[in-house]
């Protein structure tokens, strides 16, 4: 079952039971950013939103976010 987009941030930051921002912010390397900015900091990008981040960092293009998170590698 695929994971929703709470999931997938906590699967990326290799985190349980995180709110989105919370990993969003582990996974990135930032502090106290929401969920949006905290990916486009990871991205090095400003202003996209949350599909259109995603979907970059995960070098997919249409994607909803959750599904475009799924496509990115768990962080060894």
């Amino acid at each position: 079952m695929p994971l929703d987009i709470q999931g997938e941030l906590n699967r990326l930051a290799k985190t349980s039971g995180l709110g989105e921002a919370g990993a969003a912010n582990i996974w990135a390397g930032t502090n106290g950013l929401g969920t949006v900015g905290a990916l486009n900091a990871l991205n090095g990008t400003v202003g996209l939103d949350y599909q259109g981040v995603a979907n970059a960092l995960a070098g997919t293009v249409g994607l909803g976010i959750a599904g475009a998170l799924s496509q990115i590698p768990t962080p060894p």
